[in-house]
């Protein structure tokens, strides 16, 4: 048996999995855990783990058909999508977990949708190298653009975590954002 490959398949570059951006993106452009920030400030994660669905699957027994079951589609659930990163004195993470847990002293944990967000992934392409005699040189990283990306449709925060502190140790103190969200996208092709 012989299988075919489409032309431009199999021979294109694998992406890093340290090379990504995460970006917060209000629908109405006035996004409460901003407060005037630039949304690419919110996006310093030195770790995204949880871009998963799974479709739930419908078997179906048909009578005289004793080779197998029919399978149908079922619903689709998402994972809580992980945002970890260093613990910096900006409080935005923290502002927009306290809208929806009443932290804030002002919502008492009645959210309005304003404050949900979709939530953009994207993986950086690997830099062009260019070749001046023996030196290679990589384009600056401001000319490097998403190859591919996610979106996390409606997203919400349901879990806080602040970094452990240890006199002993020597780790950075990572704080953590849990997301539920309502949809999974996928987006950009590599050319």
């Amino acid at each position: 048996m012989s299988i075919s490959i489409a032309s431009g398949q199999d021979n294109q570059p694998l992406f890093g999995n340290f090379a990504f951006y995460v970006q917060f993106d209000g629908r109405s452009g006035d996004f409460a855990p901003a407060e005037g920030l630039d949304a690419r400030t919110l996006g310093g994660f030195s770790e995204v783990s949880g871009l998963e669905a799974s479709m739930e699957h419908k078997v179906i027994k048909q009578g005289g058909k004793n080779y197998g079951t029919t399978m149908r589609a079922g619903p689709v659930s998402f994972g809580t999508v992980i945002l970890k990163r260093g613990v910096v004195r900006s409080q935005s993470l923290w502002r927009w977990w306290s809208l929806f847990a009443g932290a804030d002293g002002q919502s008492d944990g009645r959210p309005t949708d304003a404050n949900r967000c979709d939530i953009l992934i994207g993986m950086i392409a690997p830099p062009e190298a260019e070749q001046e005699g023996n030196n290679f040189s990589v384009g600056d990283s401001e000319d490097r653009q998403a190859a591919l990306g996610w979106k996390l449709v409606n997203a919400m925060p349901v879990k806080f975590r602040a970094g452990d502190l240890n006199a002993k140790g020597s780790d950075v103190a990572i704080e953590e954002l849990h997301l539920v969200h309502e949809g999974l996208q996928m987006s950009g092709v590599a050319s």
